[in-house]
């Protein structure tokens, strides 16, 4: 596991020289894996230390709350995803008033005196930062031939026609395009969480669901999904019902994400799980009772098997 700094003080402790790849990383999508791929290439040959700088929470979470999009990936699920990359570092920086107002010249200069020492910057190629997003990859390569730092900004990464961004995930995932998602970020889309208490439904009906907390993530159409649920006990296949379980007909209606997973019975209120979308069995739909419910989640886990016979389980 990469272990975590919470302030640019805290990189005077990373062995340099220190490549830093900076960016808010949400999806930790093929083009954020260029970016710190090329970041650990670099510390490699220059027998140095990569550090991954993101923030926390998403900067337009504070600067456009109004127009702040869904999540792809909270805070602890980056961290997880980028950690598993085999970065050693990663800074999350509190994304507060101060650092938003903060100069781009001030930002860098402090992580450039912070590290010893900075050996180079590499950053996505529509990368900003600092107050009004005043900064941009022309200043940062002058403020690295002033303070003795390198700097990289990768171009853009296409799949297809498409040029690889969390917005065109988002949009891929709004759209149940999970082929389209899963090309952008190079791995299924992963929805993850701790389990809560619901309303005790499934186990009543003989198919117990494990109610997944969220935090603002994008999540496609309503419907059954077949999945894969990364558990501490291993991985386990599954279904994922997403939506409003009409057939209830609860009066205020929430929207909700409950797995079910196959061939397994321990409790699992409080874990943490990943849950991994591979593709869509059917619409979400009301049933005249509970027993046609029933009988067509028999049918789901059926058609759920005969998909994840094919299916390769995710790396451990």
């Amino acid at each position: 596991m990469s272990t975590v700094l919470n302030a640019v003080s805290e990189l005077d402790h990373v062995p340099g020289p220190v490549v830093l790849a900076i960016g808010v990383f949400d999806g930790v999508h093929i083009g954020h894996q260029a970016v710190i791929g090329r970041a650990m290439a670099d510390a490699n040959r220059a027998n140095g230390s990569a550090v991954v700088v993101t923030f926390d929470p998403h900067p337009a979470r504070l600067l456009r709350p109004d127009k702040a999009p869904r999540l792809l990936t909270d805070t602890a699920h980056k961290t997880e995803l980028i950690s598993r990359i085999g970065v050693q570092w990663i800074l999350i920086l509190p994304f507060d008033q101060s650092l938003a107002a903060q100069p781009p010249v001030d930002f860098i200069e402090s992580l450039a005196h912070a590290c010893k020492p900075l050996h180079e910057i590499c950053v996505g190629h529509e990368w900003s930062f600092g107050k009004g997003r005043a900064g941009n990859l022309d200043l940062l390569r002058e403020l690295g031939s002033r303070l003795g730092f390198e700097e990289v900004g990768l171009p853009a990464i296409k799949s297809g026609d498409l040029i690889v961004s969390s917005t065109a995930v988002r949009n891929a995932l709004e759209h149940g395009d999970l082929d389209a998602a899963r090309a952008l970020l190079g791995r299924p889309y992963a929805l993850r969480g701790s389990v809560v208490h619901g309303s005790q439904l499934g186990r009543e009906i003989g198919f117990p669901t494990a109610n997944l907390q969220l935090s603002n993530e994008q999540l496609p159409p309503d419907g059954v999904y077949c999945v894969h649920v990364r558990h501490a006990s291993g991985t386990h296949g599954g279904v994922l019902n997403i939506g409003i379980r009409p057939t209830l007909g609860l009066p205020n209606p929430v929207r909700t994400a409950e797995a079910h997973l196959l061939d397994f019975s321990a409790d699992l209120y409080g874990a943490t799980l990943e849950i991994h979308l591979l593709s869509k069995i059917r619409d979400e739909r009301k049933f005249e009772d509970l027993a046609a419910l029933q009988a067509q989640i028999g049918r789901d886990i059926t058609r759920a098997r005969t998909l994840l016979a094919n299916t390769a389980q995710p790396p451990a």
